[in-house]
């Protein structure tokens, strides 16, 4: 008994087509999940930008990791924009921040948001 097999048939390629497709597939991905990154800025004028001098008493805001310091003293967080507003003629006069070290940019962004919702916009972040 023999046994008869077939003629040799040429390898086949693999077809590239399905892997284009997934590569293109996450290359959108990335340049979608890229963007989410932007969602918010801290638009701060740099000290000194403006070209004015500084007037009226200090407006010192020390941001901290547990606390808040209005010119050296502690203060609440809800107790901030009543306490600047006392040493403030407007809204629009300048108030300064100033992150300690171990102060994470979460909490400043909660400060500047807080800060904003009192009508307080400008603002100078200093080391």
């Amino acid at each position: 008994m023999s046994f008869a097999f077939g003629a040799p048939r040429p390898p086949r390629r693999p077809s590239l087509t399905p892997m284009i497709d997934v590569v293109f597939l996450l290359l959108i991905f990335f340049m979608l999940a890229a963007r989410f990154g932007l969602d918010e800025t801290l638009p701060l004028a740099p000290a000194g930008a403006s070209g004015e001098a500084y007037t009226g008493p200090p407006r010192l805001v020390t941001v901290a990791p547990a606390e808040l310091r209005l010119n050296g003293v502690p203060v609440h967080p809800e107790a901030l924009a009543r306490e600047l507003a006392a040493l403030m003629d407007g809204p629009g006069e300048l108030v300064v921040l100033r992150p300690v070290e171990g102060a994470e940019l979460g909490r400043l962004a909660e400060v500047l948001a807080l800060l904003r919702g009192a009508g307080i916009t400008r603002l100078v972040l200093v080391e």
